[in-house]
């Protein structure tokens, strides 16, 4: 608080110059006369920017009052960007949305630049005005619909009333509001709408825009001690007892304490000089910042995190970050501050105790958001303008969250090998045991480490802060020289580090500075790329003999906490969005802009950095497919795995979404015959490590854009990059005798892939889009068919792309491709034979698919698989599905088979099926005898091979899942029945199967030629002697058992279904002389033991009597 001594008076005269009236704001030229800015107004706008008032009062004995009132005019916030902020989320969700929907009102804005030539710093501010207009303030309507009244600034205090207009559910309402500022920050809000939320309400912000945009309709007074100051005795004491009548029933009682106090010659109030003044600005020692309700950041993240993993708390929580981040971006000190804050929440969140307890792991999600909570600390640490004792103050923090124990680790699981922030990786076997000894990373290590960093650095701060640091002259081949043969500046520091400075410069509001540094540090990856090729190329021999690579990267840079190649890419692609910044910042913008993709972004040169015909958009394109194909250590952790998949999807997505041109495709084929000629180097070299995160998805990407341009190196790469060593039992291991090269980070450590089902998907995926691209091509075909045999080791996923490429091959409309049909055989047949010996649920499906491939390929085909059954099928699935499908009637109509064709294809299932049934007779006999019985000598052969069965397996050859009797026993002879139906009586319990079996049996006999030479009869045979009254008796048993066991554990769901099996079992008893009475009785019986469940035997009676 600011207190008030003797002054003496402050002088009257008005020193504003005709023409700047009291609303303009910086830059501005009011009225016809265009007079420039007062020199009043400019000390005044700097002084309101960074005194205090407190220390202009003890500067200056004398203070005109001209002076104090432009510089408490000048205080008040002057950019709405700032109220937008701190009004809602929308400010920090809505920036990319603002950017893209408005990149054809600027692209249109440069094609008048070029045509008008209008001056840069015209169309600037005219782009300053369309965003200003455009800013997403939470209901900013009542401030342009005049809701806003009774506006009042005294001193550093602004009050008003704001009219909240009546709804249909709700009275008008009359909201008073004051807000005090210092320094252009408001510092405090006060409103009776009484509505609590981290944001300011909307009658605060309708007060503050009304200030901004029409501050010549405040009615502006000096603070209230500089009026009490002129004032007489007489006049004071009429003023406060007017102030006291006035609202007496509310101050009345703090009047008299005061009063009392006053008179108290010992009270504390009368033992301090001068009094408090709530409008007279802020004191020395006040820190100046933003308003922010600290408490109820607290309540809203405590809120969102006892929400659990729902989606709406994530994204509130995401929300906080992005407004965060946004902060930062403005230099806000209030960033840091809310950043502790959620931090603090976090932290004594009670789930990760519960989590450690457990020893389960926190959701995907969750874990992320404290990812980024990392992220914004190493922005926080970074800040190159950040004053040492904050830094110092950070880092007291940091560590004391980091030694807390349910922090979490920094790789979602146990622990963490790799080399920490601030150097380089450790060279050596000693090194590695170092790294292997640290203690475990948590998510706050890596900003405890970059406390460590500084912006000190000569070189550094030449790259950061000039677009003309060369050296033409001074520069080597050394690996760390500091300029390349070029003379640009390069940036020799461990990458994710480097990167982090990067995001540093972003977050804090630097963009230009970031980008300079991206650009020196992308350069540095290219020379490396060089520097690279040319050693393995001096040791390929040697490498190649041995069958042996090494890793350099213990950590990839796709999936890094980091995520160094993200933040690089991003950066550079804003460079290359036509923003309102790209008019001023380019100069030659309107000679050499080239549309990339619609109208969003743009091959803006740099011819300061880059070679002729680059430009940003071609840097970013390359850094993300450098990052993108370095061969790198599958990290340990089922988190840490999917993050790398993730970030790699989301690389990939955002490079789609660029469309490529010429200049673009040499870049993707630049880096595709870097990648397949660096070695171990590169994820797509000759030789990899086993443990090396495979290239499927990326391979994927390069193959569908370089396809249309340069076929023959899209297949060489997607080929090269088809491997996936990590299930290859002779996969080469890392050479742990060079000092220079890391093998693994635990060697011969057994890898523990989590994501190995979704990378083989990924594999899958690949050879899939190569197989539909390859069709018609019967060379790539065979080179694809190839790789697939060799690589892929999961069958449902070669059944996948057999049956892909069975689709692709008949697609209707076209003739059949029949070089694609044969290699969609040759898959299924290696599908057939990896699952002949193992159990696979979707082996039936595979076994009938085949056989309908081999149909559209040909009869030789269905005769091959046949002849090589055993190699294929067992010989149950030869003989029910094989055989049976290719006898079947639609087989021969689809082949248009004539009769020699016929009987040819027919001999050969019937050759399987007696083969099979030689091998397993207990589960092939009757098949057989089925598909042998239009053939007399195969029929007979195939009995004799049922009669020897019967002898052996009479204990098990009746199961139900065993011979399918009721299809073939009719065409048996009454002696041959008269020995199986006992067989079948006692092995059979089914009353369904019975039944069925019961059925075929009374029917007239096709009068084939028996075993002996004789005919059957032609007569139904009599269900009243043997061999069947045996058989029905056995199946009217079965029925009665049936009914009585369903009924026991029955529920009024399945009434209908019983009742249908009552109507089943009526039929069969029907078949004896005096059905009608036993079923009778049965029904009788059924109503007396159950007569408790009424419903159903309601049902029965209706039904049955």
């Amino acid at each position: 608080m600011a207190e008030r001594g003797q002054l003496p008076p402050a002088a009257k005269r008005l020193c504003c110059r005709p023409g700047y009236g009291a609303g303009c704001r910086p830059g501005q030229r009011a009225g016809s006369t265009q007079s420039p800015e007062s020199l009043l107004d400019i000390a005044a706008r700097r002084v309101a920017e960074k005194w205090p008032f407190q220390r202009v009062e003890e500067r200056f004995e004398r203070i005109p009052e001209p002076v104090q009132r432009r510089i408490v005019y000048w205080s008040f916030p002057r950019s709405e960007r700032e109220i937008c902020m701190y009004s809602s989320f929308n400010a920090a969700v809505n920036a990319a949305t603002e950017d893209a929907a408005n990149a054809s009102a600027n692209a249109s804005a440069a094609k008048r630049l070029r045509q008008r030539r209008l001056p840069q710093r015209g169309a600037a501010d005219a782009a300053s005005g369309r965003r200003r207009s455009r800013l997403p303030f939470r209901r900013a309507s009542l401030a342009r619909r005049g809701c806003v009244d009774n506006v009042l600034q005294v001193g550093f205090h602004l009050s008003g009333t704001v009219t909240e207009p009546a709804v249909q559910s709700e009275p008008e309402t009359v909201c008073n509001v004051a807000i005090s500022f210092d320094r252009c920050k408001i510092t405090s809000v006060t409103c009776s709408c009484g509505n609590k939320d981290i944001f300011y309400c909307a009658h605060v912000v309708a007060l503050s825009l009304y200030r901004i945009r029409k501050p010549d309709q405040v009615k502006l007074h000096l603070p209230i001690s500089e009026t009490l100051f002129q004032m007489n005795r007489d006049q004071l004491q009429k003023f406060v007892q007017y102030l006291i009548t006035v609202h007496h029933t509310e101050v009345l009682p703090t009047a008299q304490k005061l009063a009392d106090e006053i008179l108290s010659q010992n009270s504390e109030i009368n033992q301090v000089h001068g009094a408090p003044d709530p409008t007279a600005g802020a004191s020395i020692d006040d820190e100046n910042c933003w308003h922010l309700d600290e408490e109820q950041v607290q309540e809203q993240v405590k809120l969102f995190l006892s929400q659990g993993g729902y989606h709406g708390s994530g994204k509130q929580l995401n929300l906080l970050f992005a407004k965060v981040r946004e902060m930062l971006k403005m230099r806000d000190s209030n960033g840091a501050r809310m950043l502790t804050l959620i931090t603090e929440q976090f932290m004594a969140d009670p789930r990760l105790s519960l989590w450690r307890q457990q020893g389960t792991a926190m959701t995907d999600k969750y874990r992320q958001l404290w990812d980024e909570l990392g992220a914004l600390w190493m922005c926080i640490v970074l800040n190159p303008h950040c004053k040492v004792e904050q830094k110092a103050s950070w880092l007291k923090q940091l560590k004391k969250w980091n030694s807390v124990d349910v922090c979490p680790w920094e790789d979602g699981n146990h622990g963490n090998d790799l080399p920490s922030l601030t150097n380089a990786l450790p060279q050596g076997a000693n090194a590695i045991q170092d790294s292997l000894n640290r203690s475990h990373r948590t998510v706050f290590t890596r900003a405890i480490e970059a406390c460590d960093l500084h912006w000190q650095d000569s070189h550094l701060q030449h790259i950061i802060s000039s677009d003309l640091y060369t050296n033409y002259c001074c520069h080597d081949d050394a690996e760390n020289s500091l300029f390349d043969s070029h003379g640009w500046p390069l940036w020799h520091e461990h990458v994710p580090t480097a990167c982090a400075r990067v995001d540093a410069l972003r977050s804090h509001g630097y963009p230009r500075e970031a980008l300079r540094l991206a650009i020196a540090i992308v350069n540095t990856l290219r020379r490396q790329q060089q520097k690279q090729q040319e050693m393995f190329r001096f040791q390929k021999k040697e490498l190649l003999h041995k069958g042996v690579t090494s890793i350099t990267n213990l950590e990839g840079w796709v999936g890094h906490p980091l995520d160094p190649i993200g933040t690089l890419f991003s950066s550079l692609m804003e460079a290359c969005r036509v923003d309102d910044e790209s008019f001023h910042v380019f100069s030659d913008f309107s000679e050499n802009i080239g549309q990339c993709r619609s109208l969003e972004y743009y091959h803006l040169p740099a011819h300061k950095f880059l070679e002729e015909g680059e430009s940003f958009l071609t840097l970013a394109v390359e850094v993300a497919l450098i990052g993108l194909g370095q061969q790198r250590i599958m990290p340990d952790g089922l988190y840490a795995q999917e993050k790398v998949c993730r970030n790699e999807e989301q690389l990939i997505s955002k490079l789609q979404e660029i469309e490529l041109d010429d200049t673009l495709v040499k870049i993707f084929q630049k880096q595709a015959v870097f990648l397949l000629e660096a070695g171990p180097y590169s994820g797509l070299g000759e030789i990899i490590h086993r443990e090396s995160v495979p290239m499927h998805t990326f391979a994927k990407y390069l193959f569908t854009s370089l396809l249309p341009h340069d076929a023959e190196l899209a297949y060489k790469t997607a080929l090269r990059a088809m491997r996936l060593l990590v299930l290859e039992s002779t996969a080469p291991s890392g050479d742990m005798s060079r000092p220079h090269h890391i093998a693994s980070v635990v060697p011969n450590r057994y890898p523990r892939w989590f994501t190995l089902s979704h990378i083989e998907s990924q594999q899958c995926e690949l050879a899939s889009t190569m197989l539909t691209a390859a069709k018609g091509d019967v060379r790539r075909l065979e080179t694809v068919l190839e790789s697939i045999q060799k690589n892929i080791h999961s069958s449902s996923h070669i059944f996948k792309l057999a049956q892909d490429a069975f689709k692709i091959a008949t697609i209707m409309d076209t003739l059949p491709d029949i070089t694609l049909l044969k290699v969609s055989l040759e898959l299924g047949l290696q599908v057939m034979r990896m699952t002949l010996s193992t159990l696979n649920w979707r082996r039936r499906e595979m076994v009938r698919w085949l056989v309908t491939c081999a149909t559209e390929v040909g009869v030789y085909a269905l005769d091959s698989i046949m002849q090589s059954w055993f190699t294929l099928f067992t010989p149950t699935e030869a003989t029910s599905i094989v055989a049976t499908t290719v006898m079947s009637n639609s087989t021969i109509v689809r082949l248009h088979l004539d009769c020699h064709q016929q009987e040819k294809l027919a001999s050969s299932a019937r050759t399987l099926a007696l083969q099979c049934a030689m091998k397993d007779p207990q589960n092939c006999a009757l098949s057989a005898l089925t598909l042998c019985e239009k053939d007399h000598i195969a029929f007979e052969t195939a009995y004799k091979i049922v009669l020897d069965a019967l002898v052996h397996y009479n204990h098990v050859i009746w199961n139900i899942g065993g011979y399918p009797m009721r299809v073939y026993n009719h065409s048996l002879g009454k002696n041959e029945l008269a020995a199986i139906i006992p067989l079948v009586v006692k092995s059979v319990k089914c009353a369904t199967v019975l039944s069925d079996i019961l059925r075929r049996c009374t029917l007239t006999t096709p009068g084939m030629v028996g075993l002996h030479g004789r005919r059957n009869s032609g007569k139904l045979m009599s269900l009243d002697k043997a061999p069947l009254r045996q058989l029905l008796d056995a199946t009217i048993g079965a029925y009665i058992n049936t009914t009585h066991s369903r009924l026991t554990h029955i529920s009024p769901r399945h009434y209908s279904e019983f009742i249908e099996f009552l109507s089943k079992a009526r039929e069969t008893f029907l078949m004896a002389h005096d059905g009608h009475i036993q079923f009778t009785q049965f029904i009788d019986n059924l109503k007396q033991i159950y007569k408790g469940k009424k419903k159903l035997m309601m049902l029965v009676r209706e039904r049955f009597g």
